[in-house]
């Protein structure tokens, strides 16, 4: 069975382009544009294996997601990466995460060995 990656991201072209790099190296890719479509996502099937999450969004944003994630105990524990091109990202705001944020400017290889370590250190589900 191929693990599944649930990609939120506003922008078509970055979802295109990840979806296609980790489909290649085996993943499931499930799409969300953003958060409302998510959580939507999320109530409708299974827990993804991980969860691939951009900041910035319309309607619900990375930060609001990722706090109903924590506060759902179907899906507090999916691994989770926040992957922002957003160089500024808000100091404060970042422990609330509870998530590794890495820049989209990380070399793609760098990124799927974050989210393969992500898995593998994920307490059973």
């Amino acid at each position: 069975m191929r693990r599944r990656v649930l990609l939120v991201d506003d922008d078509l072209d970055v979802r295109e382009a990840y979806a296609d790099l980790l489909e290649f190296r085996g993943w499931e890719v499930a799409h969300a544009r953003d958060g409302v479509e998510a959580l939507e996502w999320l109530a409708a099937h299974p827990p993804p294996d991980a969860i691939l999450l951009d900041l910035k969004m319309p309607r619900l944003d990375g930060y609001q997601l990722r706090a109903a994630q924590l506060a759902d105990p179907r899906w507090r524990d999916i691994p989770t990466l926040v992957f922002t091109g957003d160089v500024d990202v808000e100091g404060s705001r970042l422990p609330t995460l509870g998530a590794r944020v890495i820049n989209k400017t990380t070399d793609f290889e760098e990124l799927a060995t974050a989210l393969e370590e992500a898995v593998r250190s994920a307490r059973p589900r």
